[in-house]
């Protein structure tokens, strides 16, 4: 055979030995994203399937990082999807509570005390957050905006969220 052919993974035993030496370590990587074995393991072996059928395609040395970004990605993409049915649960359930005026109250009640908690935070927290939530801005643009790292993004960002969570986690709904 060529050296071109053999360089693909369409090979059973180059798959094999592909399988056996990456597979857990794809599954575990995954894992530790997603927190769900099931799913671990749906998406790892989706992976490998993917990879078996685009073998002509994905070169021997490539097979690995091919089989972290088709995992992270359909984690991604299945995460995504949980959002998109979560706001729309949401939605429906905000239309049968808008006229519920208990539930207005003690909405009103907890916004009131997430601006309090808000304004608890130190300048810098506070401006980091709210570009990030309020504004939408990444924390790369975050950065250049206030000429700092993103490193000094992400840990302000930490904090301000540790320390809502904080603050809220005692207001009962």
């Amino acid at each position: 055979m060529s050296n071109s052919v053999l360089s693909h993974v369409c090979d059973e035993a180059v798959f094999k030995k592909v399988f056996d030496t990456h597979f857990q370590t794809v599954r575990n990587f995954i894992y530790i994203k997603c927190k769900d074995e099931a799913q671990a393991d749906d998406l790892t072996q989706d992976a490998f399937v993917k990879l078996w059928n685009n073998c002509k395609k994905v070169t021997r040395d490539k097979a690995v990082s091919y089989l972290f970004t088709i995992t992270k990605n359909a984690f991604f993409n299945a995460f995504e999807h949980q959002k998109v049915v979560l706001k729309y649960k949401s939605i429906k359930k905000d239309k049968a509570n808008i006229e519920d005026p208990e539930f207005l109250m003690r909405e009103k009640e907890f916004q009131a005390q997430l601006n309090d908690a808000i304004n608890q935070l130190s300048d810098k927290q506070r401006e980091v957050f709210l570009l990030n939530r309020i504004e939408k801005k990444k924390y790369r643009e975050i950065a250049e905006l206030l000429d700092i790292s993103v490193k000094s993004v992400e840990t302000r960002m930490q904090r301000a969220l540790e320390q809502l969570r904080a603050s809220i986690k005692n207001y009962k709904i």
